[in-house]
Formats: structure tokens, C-alpha cells, sequence
């Protein structure tokens, strides 16, 4: 091999940390253009994922790794609802290998080199009035550099609700609410002030309320968005659901 190859080879090495995805992009910004890519591939250097995407031979890419690299072309990704909800230590029960909840603003589809290896559902959903680019309570998972983007609990449980009647059995939903006593109320009331959803907003309080959580003794439903004075009512394989405003 040439020196100059041996030292891009060298480079890459060094800048993939175990477990990293990459793409070809970055594969460029290292000076490693597609034909020399081909050779490293052929040459047992580089694992070909995907058209686009790498890792190091021998070295799976790892879960939160992955979601980082999808970050880049989902706009808002993150993990939410019960996946969100598991990460941080709140669950009902502990599954062998659970699905991977990610949120994000628009339609698309998660990779197959991505679910191939890790059981996702891709959910599109605008819950709040804000901007992808900073989404309200979410952040790196446990502030760590490179982490994925995860809700914070209060929103987590949000995602959560706002399913019920569509994907997310009530029962399921009810029982996680009653493992959600430590939420904090003020970002919980911040979350709520900014839901586009009625149906979410009238549930948090409602189950909250019969579930006599802490956190919703203190919310006042008065300023919060509950829609009309009408009841919301749907129907579902759950039943009839009723929330009163």
C-alpha cells in the first residue's frame, strides 16, 4: 500500500471510535474519496453497511451511535415515548429486547441497515409548538458528548399519551403514569402550555388526577390548552374514551 494510503487509513482508524458509524461523507472530510473507500471495503479495512454508511470491520455499530448518525438526516430525530421513558428508569416492565421509539418531524423511513440490527418504530409527530431545531426538553442522552437526543421523562410521557387510541393501549399508558410520580411539574407544565394536542393535555391531567400524582396537584388545568367545554370522545379497541375538559 502506498504511504499515503497507510496514513488516510491511519487517520480513519483513529478518528472512529468502537462502535461508530460512518458515512461517506465523512469518509471525504478524512481525505478517503469513493474509489479508495471501494479498496478499503475489498480489502477487508472498512465493513460496507449501506450504500453511504461504513464501520470498522469486526465492530458493529451500537445503538446510541447509530441513532446519533440518523440524527444528521432526520430532521428532529430523537428518542421519545417508552423508549425515552425505559432510558431514563421509568417502566412497567422490562422486555428482552425492546422497540426503539424515535421521533422526528417528517415522513420517512428508518434504513434497513439501522433496523436490521436494532427493532425501531419511526413515529412523525408534532406535539409542540416548537422549533426541531431546539426541541423543548430534549437533550443528549445523560449530557454526554455525541449522545443521541432523548425526551426528558415529563415529555416522554407526553409522547406516550398522545398515542392512546391510535398505537398505545390506555391500560399500558395508565400503568406508566402511575410510575411517573417523580416527574417535575414545572417542566410537565412548560410541555403542556406548548401541546398542540387536546386529547394529550385532557389525558395528563385526567390520569393524573385518578392516579393522585404529585406533580398534578400542581398544574392548573385553568392554563392550560384543553380545547372547548366540550368532552373529547374516541373510540378504540380500548373502548370508549371520554376526557372531560
Amino acid at each position: 500500500m502506498a504511504t499515503t494510503q497507510r496514513d488516510k487509513l491511519n487517520k480513519l482508524y483513529n478518528h472512529l471510535t468502537p462502535g461508530r458509524p460512518i458515512t461517506s461523507g465523512d469518509l471525504a472530510a478524512l481525505g478517503i474519496s469513493a474509489d479508495l473507500a471501494v479498496h478499503y471495503v475489498r480489502a477487508g479495512w472498512l465493513e460496507r453497511l449501506a450504500r453511504g454508511v461504513y464501520c470498522r470491520p469486526n465492530d458493529p455499530p451500537t445503538l446510541h451511535s447509530s441513532i446519533a448518525l440518523l440524527q444528521r438526516d432526520f430532521e428532529g430525530l430523537h428518542v421519545g415515548g417508552k423508549s425515552a421513558l425505559d432510558w431514563h428508569g421509568i417502566r412497567h416492565y422490562v422486555s428482552r429486547r425492546p422497540v426503539v421509539h424515535l421521533y422526528g418531524w417528517k415522513s420517512g423511513r428508518l434504513p434497513e441497515w439501522f433496523t436490521q440490527r436494532f427493532p425501531a418504530a419511526y413515529h412523525r409527530k408534532r406535539l409542540f409548538e416548537e422549533d426541531p431545531a431546539v426541541l423543548l426538553h430534549v437533550r443528549p442522552f445523560e449530557d454526554r458528548i455525541g449522545a443521541p437526543l432523548v425526551s426528558a421523562p415529563e415529555r416522554a410521557l407526553l409522547e406516550v399519551l398522545s398515542e392512546v387510541g391510535v398505537r398505545q393501549p390506555l391500560q399500558e399508558a395508565r400503568e406508566l403514569v402511575e410510575s411517573s410520580y417523580s416527574l417535575r411539574a414545572n417542566v410537565l407544565r412548560n410541555l403542556l402550555k406548548h401541546c398542540t394536542n387536546v386529547k394529550t393535555v385532557r389525558l395528563c391531567l385526567q390520569l393524573g388526577r385518578e392516579l393522585s400524582q404529585p406533580w398534578a396537584g400542581k398544574l392548573n388545568p385553568s392554563q392550560l390548552p384543553k380545547g372547548s367545554d366540550k368532552p373529547w370522545v374516541s373510540r378504540s379497541a380500548d373502548g370508549l374514551l371520554v376526557l372531560k375538559p
